[in-house]
């Protein structure tokens, strides 16, 4: 027997040994209980090629779905490192009764932009329903569920909070939960890397689909990671718990970025055309909300430039730049947004340059922009006449005591202790659910 077909034995071995109980802590994972704290020494083990989740499945010749009904959650980023989806692999396969297709933002195939609501139809590859949870129902309804035995999730994410594959995933275990439904989550990579947390925890009044649960703004977990918390720290509404079972990555260690993966960027939406752009949406996702264009939405760079209508470029890149940030540059720049409310209309101030990617603190840096460009110019406020974006501004935030503060002074070292208080405690938390 050669290396590899003892190697998908021993696979098989531990899908079999966890359903029936035998194993608690494996590479494939199935819990009832909360998981106790991961011993952080690890012993010393071989490099193993990368392997997605969905290559780990097909490795294990799609054991735990074999003689279930299959409903499968995922959109185009849903593909192995040959870039096949999992759609088309799961459907393909003569091991996998695929029944059901779910929708989040922008499609399951992509075909719909940010925001738009995306209704129920017929996949016309496969003939599979398509049911929409991005739309009327965010959550996955009886008629749905009943379809289905098991639900496999596998969408790419970027680490942050307001991006809503995230929520879609919660939503699908918490009917997993109301209809005794297994929910199976095929792992990926986590682009800003499983060490980096940031931001406060949702606030009482400011859950939504863009912080649907009590997490940071950037989190440090893999999408099966955070099912794990979401399932066993109660965060999933009133303290429901699924049948979960994360299929893991292979040779995946939480300080790779993506490009240590070998793998190639799918645009998880628009304006996430590469890896990179993941950093830039924590730098500059939740100012956004006030204004796209000021963040290069519109432009050719999103979410890599804080400019407006009247700041002095090089004025704002000299302050940005003296306030010493670890792993960032600021140049100034000008441009003409090509789309969006100030289409044609000329602004400047910065594009940001990050240096190191794992030195630089991300989310703060929009908050220093409000700080020095109001020392600038006095009567510079970005808040003024956006009263109706406040409420996505605060549930980006998590509350609305960050803006409150900003407005009030526009010193971030006032805020700084709201938007730093829970990472650290949230960090120690999160690391019993490391598969990593």
């Amino acid at each position: 027997m050669n290396k590899f077909s003892v190697w998908v034995l021993l696979f098989l071995t531990l899908i079999y040994s966890c359903k029936t109980g035998q194993l608690t802590k494996e590479p494939i994972v199935v819990e009832t209980q909360e998981p106790m704290a991961v011993e952080t020494k690890k012993a010393a083990v071989v490099p193993q090629p990368f392997l997605l989740g969905i290559e780990v499945l097909q490795q294990i010749d799609f054991a735990p779905l074999q003689g279930k009904k299959v409903g499968l959650v995922t959109n185009p980023t849903g593909v192995n490192r040959n870039l096949i989806s999992t759609l088309d692999i799961l459907h393909q396969s003569d091991k996998v009764n695929l029944v059901a297709l779910f929708g989040p933002e922008h499609g399951v195939r992509g075909n719909f932009s940010a925001g738009d609501e995306v209704g129920n139809k017929t996949d016309e590859k496969t003939g599979l329903p398509v049911f929409s949870l991005y739309g009327k129902d965010k959550k996955p309804n009886r008629e749905a569920m009943e379809l289905v035995d098991v639900m496999v999730y596998d969408i790419q994410d970027i680490g942050v909070r307001s991006y809503t594959y995230i929520s879609t995933m919660g939503l699908v275990m918490e009917a997993a939960a109301d209809y005794n439904k297994e929910v199976i989550i095929l792992d990926r990579p986590n682009p800003l890397g499983g060490e980096r947390v940031e931001g406060p925890l949702v606030h009482d009044g400011f859950y939504s689909f863009v912080s649907q649960f009590k997490i940071p703004y950037v989190y440090g977990l893999t999408c099966g990671e955070l099912a794990r918390m979401l399932n066993f720290e109660g965060l999933l509404p009133n303290g429901k718990k699924c049948q979960l079972q994360v299929i893991p990555m292979q040779g995946y260690s939480r300080d790779m970025d993506f490009g240590a993966t070998g793998l190639n960027w799918v645009p998880t939406s628009p304006h996430i055309p590469n890896a990179q752009t993941a950093y830039y949406y924590a730098v500059t996702g939740i100012i956004g909300e006030l204004d796209p264009n000021m963040i290069g939405i519109g432009y050719t760079l999103p979410f890599q430039t804080l400019v407006t209508e009247d700041i002095d470029a090089d004025q704002l890149a000299g302050a940005m730049n003296a306030l010493n940030l670890e792993g960032v540059i600021f140049r100034p720049t000008y441009y003409k947004p090509y789309y969006k409310d100030k289409q044609g209309k000329e602004m400047q101030g910065v594009q940001i340059h990050i240096t190191d990617f794992k030195k630089v603190n991300l989310t703060e840096i929009q908050f220093l922009f409000l700080q020095e460009a109001h020392k600038i110019d006095p009567n510079l406020n970005p808040f003024k006449g956006k009263e109706d974006r406040f409420r996505m501004f605060d549930l980006g935030c998590g509350t609305d005591s960050i803006r409150l503060s900003m407005m009030e002074d526009f010193n971030f070292e006032t805020a700084r202790s709201i938007w730093e208080a829970d990472a650290a405690a949230f960090k120690e938390l999160s690391e019993k659910y490391y598969l990593y």
